[in-house]
């Protein structure tokens, strides 16, 4: 990247051409020269006439050269350092047969609640700057899928991965928060919080919500939980043997009152959402909600250029004043 260090000395170029006009039409120079048709050096005198004429030029060419130079040219990079403490946001998961509820639309095709749930956190990862991030699944068990990291791709590449039963058919919503408390306990932060995403009531495990709730509210941890889809049946895809996959209503339950009373024994909000649209809101308010201020250095690594100037303007200056002292001497 070029740029010039004090830019403001180029406004001295515009003078240049002035003086030049000036200089001109002041006084007509009168060099003295061989009056015969051959200079002393035995070349025709009408080559010293151009080299006359082109005085003026190295004179004010070394001019512009220095101007250039006080300017500064640089060239290199500037680059910005951000510091922040940071969050340490734990993303706790369901991956209960239920989130297969195939009752959500996203650009007009039907896609199932685990695959609305990626998309949105994956917007809300990407606006997180210096937060450590980490994710736990959670169904009839719950463990770690990814520890607390800044490695936001990964995060990313992981959520892609998930997949539906793979920790179980039931919701074990006590195991959650429990692990996910071991897992902010491992790195200290400004502040932790976990965002709870369910779609289901707590039928399995070995903490209850309660138990696990009042062990993050002494710990100060804030919980937000997101209860995902809509009430009573939801369509599911099955397989039917000889007439392939067909579309199955079943009973849906969520147990909104444990969802909301997590959310207030830890200072944190429960939200509800039937639709993309309402997910993405949620998401929107939390990372609102949770921002740091971040602290912004920057760094100039830039090399001065304005050697590149001064030397050939030193030459064209040395060479004017030769000219002017011998051949060209002017005449009083």
């Amino acid at each position: 990247m070029f740029r010039f260090e004090d830019p403001y000395y180029l406004l001295l170029l515009g003078l240049v051409p002035l003086v030049a006009v000036y200089r001109i039409y002041r006084r007509k120079p009168l060099w003295l020269g061989a009056s015969s048709t051959r200079s002393l050096g035995g070349m025709p005198a009408g080559v010293f006439a151009a080299l006359a004429r082109l005085l003026p030029f190295l004179k004010y060419g070394a001019l512009c050269l220095i101007i250039l130079a006080l300017a500064r040219p640089q060239w290199g990079t500037r680059e910005i350092s951000i510091r922040t403490e940071g969050i340490n946001i734990l993303l706790a998961v369901d991956l209960s047969e239920s989130m297969a509820a195939l009752d959500f639309k996203k650009g007009g095709k039907i896609i199932d609640r685990l695959d609305a749930a990626r998309g949105v956190i994956r917007d809300f990862i990407a606006k997180r700057t210096g937060d450590r991030i980490g994710l736990v699944v959670f169904g009839s068990e719950a463990y770690t899928q990814l520890p607390l990291t800044r490695d936001y791709d990964t995060i990313s590449d992981m959520l892609g991965r998930l997949e539906i039963g793979a920790a179980g058919k039931s919701t074990a919503i006590g195991d959650a928060i429990g692990i996910s408390l071991k897992r902010l306990e491992d790195i200290e932060g400004k502040s932790n919080i976990i965002i709870l995403l369910t779609d289901g009531r707590s039928n399995s495990g070995t903490i209850t919500p309660e138990a696990a709730v009042e062990i993050a509210a002494q710990k100060g941890v804030k919980i937000y939980t997101v209860g995902i889809g809509g009430e009573g049946r939801a369509p599911f895809r099955v397989t039917v043997p000889g007439f392939g996959e067909r579309y199955r209503y079943q009973q849906v339950d969520m147990d909104e009152d444990t969802l909301r009373n997590i959310a207030e024994k830890t200072a944190g909000l429960y939200f509800r959402a039937e639709n993309i649209q309402g997910l993405e809101k949620i998401y929107e308010t939390i990372d609102a909600l949770e921002k740091t201020e971040a602290v912004v250095k920057v760094y100039d690594n830039y090399r001065d250029l304005y050697a590149y100037g001064l030397l050939p303007a030193f030459g064209l200056l040395g060479l004017w004043v030769l000219l002017v002292h011998t051949r060209f001497l002017r005449v009083p």
